[in-house]
């Protein structure tokens, strides 16, 4: 509904002066109107003091989204100064001046010339000014005033968003806020109830529910279960002029989810379940699998499974797939159905998270009964340990028995069982079983000093059936036994000086034993008892392992002997006792005051180890293998090898080839003795060719002997027939490539082949560089310039 206002703007001046309003000419079409005027009042020219003037009221208001065809009347502007002679010229200026709103300039009406919407720009500010048509000179100071935009009801609510999205806990209770939804208006709040929105529900009831004002969605109905239905649409209206009848609405659909609590617990769809096993499944090896259902979904639905009782508790074992929360079924210990043949479980299928509030639903936990049956399978043999550790003395003797492994069919029918050594694990043959009853004996002799360890693999398979087999390790330690000597620790070789003194020391010996010794070696040392009472020397046990050699006189002359060799006993403690008999070397060496050696006779010993005879040896040889290389190597230098015709196929040169010799023809008796073709005993040698072998060899025809008066031509087709029709005549296919020049050419390759320019693009000034064979070519060749020159 619009609401009409008429105004008045007076301007009171010092002086009286007429004051009028003056009425519209022209109205606009649609509502009655009163009329609106804006009156400015001023003093006459002659007037010059002018009273203090003021606007009583200085806006006009429009209605937005007028509708008529006829422009939209706003006002008029009036001066007191107007006599209504033309004289005056009113001037409009500002916000859409001249667009949007347009002035009579003689009467001062003003019009709106388009639709005007609040929500666009609600305010207007314009500027008037009455003018002398005749000198353009303002009568008035330039005025402003408003127009205000009212507001109409053209704008229904929106909602933030098309689709609201949300989710709350099933089993919540009445009033459980959901979501909020909200819906503006671009009405002027300010002006009647244009933009008072008010929330109602048009589709979800009696689930939920919306406050009118807030647009809070709330739940409606105690006990919502995921299970019977999940998604939920509600639709909610948002209408203004609060909620009375006329106004505009807008719609929104809310999509409501109920989110899954732990309120089902675990149900097995059967309670007994049937399992096969063989008794050969390996540990660890599913045998079955059983699933309680639970209509709960993620982390609610997951269970945990557990076998609570039965005779077979501690045979299997049972785990939770996670994929697909199944219970997985185990063997822990290995199955014998000679033994036992059926197993009985209860299961028990639990919720792992558990919440507290159902807990009045009852327990979440179920249980079922699972039976196992054991069947019987063909069996290898089994062995009465794991492994088998024996011990052997390295002294024993050839085919002993060191010691026996068992192994039997655990079948029922109890089937016989013969017995091998891989022998992948003992390449030696060092020991050998006994096929019928599993005794290992010695077939080499040990030595624990070469091998203490020695580790087979013993095989048992059935007899009628020898693919059910089993293999054992068997560990053999040979024990020692005494029988190695003990020996020196290194090989001595000293030195005494010419003016040693007696009983002084000049060696420390010490000894090793190969063999093993529980307490600890214990090694007596002792001259020889040929060395014993003539030698020079002494030696003396230390008790420990070690002894020392003296000398027994004061002085040695290395002239008399240069050199001595002390024979050492040195023996064990062990039983039997090992003993052997070591030589020391001394050599007899000048020394100075001090003991320092200076020389001796054979050698000077600073490197009193010198060289071994293999290495003497190793020299030896490579001496003579390096003289017999250079050796070949010089007669390979006399012989120069033949080089081929084509070193390769890339290498392929010309060869010129000079014919100067004529022949004389026929009659040339000289050049070529024809009595050697007429001579039939000429092929009589059997001269076969060297480059082809013949793959079978025939002995030569003996042709026909032609007349001494026989043409030639005749003879030779003769001949060629004969030839043509034996398969044994030579010469045999061949050929023969002739593209070598050969060594030592100065002039390298001559072929053109190898010419990428004519004749005329070349430069023959290196012929002349070729040396004096080639200077006629070089004459020939040279450069053409001195021709015409001269």
């Amino acid at each position: 509904m619009r609401t009409y206002h008429c105004f008045w703007l007076l301007l009171w001046a010092g002086q009286p002066h007429q004051s009028f309003l003056t009425p519209l000419s022209k109205r606009t079409s649609g509502f009655p109107e009163r009329e609106k005027v804006l009156v400015l009042s001023g003093n006459s020219r002659q007037d010059f003091h002018r009273s203090k003037r003021s606007w009583m009221w200085n806006q006009f208001f429009l209605l937005e989204e007028y509708t008529g065809t006829d422009y939209q009347y706003v006002g008029k502007l009036h001066s007191d100064q107007d006599k209504g002679d033309g004289s005056l010229k009113y001037i409009l200026s500002g916000d859409g001046a001249g667009d949007l709103f347009i002035i009579n300039e003689n009467t001062g009406d003003i019009q709106a010339t388009k639709r005007l919407d609040r929500e666009e720009k609600p305010v207007y500010i314009l500027r008037a000014q009455a003018i002398n048509r005749r000198t353009g000179r303002p009568v008035e100071p330039e005025s402003e005033f408003i127009i205000k935009i009212h507001d109409i009801n053209d704008n229904e609510p929106m909602f933030t968003k098309d689709v609201y999205n949300a989710s709350i806990p099933e089993m919540s209770d009445v009033g459980t806020f959901v979501v909020q939804v909200t819906a503006t208006d671009a009405d002027d709040p300010t002006y009647g109830n244009s933009a008072k929105v008010v929330y109602s529900i048009l589709q979800g009831q009696p689930y939920f529910s919306v406050e009118s004002e807030t647009g809070i969605i709330k739940t409606a109905l105690l006990n919502m279960d995921r299970e019977n239905r999940e998604q939920y649409q509600v639709v909610i209206q948002a209408k203004d002029m609060g909620g009375q009848m006329g106004g505009l609405s807008g719609t929104t659909t809310v999509n409501i989810t109920l989110t899954d609590v732990n309120d089902n617990p675990p149900r097995f769809p059967q309670s007994t379940y049937q399992f096969r096993a063989p008794e050969s499944t390996p540990l660890d090896s599913p045998v079955g699998r059983i699933k309680a259902n639970d209509a709960d979904v993620d982390e609610n639905a997951e269970i945990e499974y557990s076998i609570t009782e039965g005779d077979g508790y501690d045979m299997f074992g049972i785990t939770t797939d996670k994929d697909t929360q199944e219970g997985i079924i185990t063997v822990k210990k290995a199955l014998d159905f000679e033994t036992k043949n059926l197993y009985i479980l209860k299961v028990e299928a639990t919720n792992t998270h558990v919440d507290p509030r159902f807990l009045y639903l009852g327990p979440f936990k179920d249980s079922a009964t699972v039976r196992i049956q054991v069947e019987d399978v063909d069996e290898p043999p089994m062995f009465s340990r794991p492994a088998y550790i024996m011990e052997v003395k390295e002294d024993v003797p050839l085919n002993s028995i060191i010691g026996t492994v068992t192994a039997q069919d655990p079948d029922a029918a109890k089937n016989p069982v013969k017995y091998s050594v891989d022998r992948h694990t003992d390449m030696d043959r060092v020991f050998n079983i006994n096929s019928g009853n599993g005794s290992i004996f010695t077939s080499k002799p040990l030595d624990r000093e070469t091998l203490l360890w020695h580790n087979i693999t013993v095989i048992a398979a059935e007899i009628n059936n020898p693919k059910q087999s089993s293999r054992v390790p068997v560990f053999i330690k040979v024990l020692d036994v005494n029988d190695n000597a003990p020996e020196f620790a290194m090989f001595y070789e000293t030195f005494v000086c010419e003016n040693a003194k007696a009983e002084q020391l000049i060696q420390t010996l010490s000894a090793v034993d190969k063999d093993d010794s529980y307490n600890g070696h214990q090694f007596s040392f002792s001259l020889a008892p040929e060395a014993a009472s003539s030698s020079n020397f002494t030696l003396q046990d230390n008790r420990d392992n070690t002894a020392g050699i003296f000398t027994r006189k004061t002085r040695y002359n290395r002239h008399e002997t240069s050199t001595y060799f002390l024979p050492v006993v040195i023996a064990d403690n062990d039983y039997p006792i090992q003993s052997s008999t070591e030589t020391v070397t001394i050599r007899v060496c000048a020394c100075d005051h001090r003991g320092k050696m200076l020389s001796c006779n054979a050698e000077a010993l600073i490197h009193p180890t010198g060289l071994s005879t293999g290495a003497l040896i190793a020299i030896l040889l490579c001496i003579i293998i390096l003289l017999v290389t250079v050796v070949l190597f010089a007669a390979l230098r006399r012989q120069r090898k033949k080089e081929p015709l084509i070193i390769s196929k890339e290498d392929i040169r010309d060869n010129i080839v000079s014919y100067n010799d004529e022949g004389g023809g026929e009659e040339d008796t000289q050049a070529f003795d024809i009595g050697t073709l007429r001579n039939p005993e000429a092929i009589d040698d059997n001269k076969l060719r060297r480059d082809i072998v013949p793959e079978t060899l025939f002995m030569p025809r003996r042709t026909v002997t032609t007349r001494d008066n026989t043409d030639v031509r005749d003879f030779i087709n003769q001949r060629l027939k004969e030839n043509d029709t034996d398969p044994t005549a030579p010469p045999y296919d061949s050929l023969a490539t002739y593209a070598y020049e050969g060594n030592g050419s100065v002039a390298e390759s001559l072929s053109s082949l190898e010419s990428v320019t004519t004749d005329g693009d070349q430069d023959y000034d290196y012929l002349s560089d070729w040396g004096p064979r080639f200077k006629k070519l070089a004459d020939m060749y040279g450069p053409m310039d001195s021709d015409k020159d001269s």
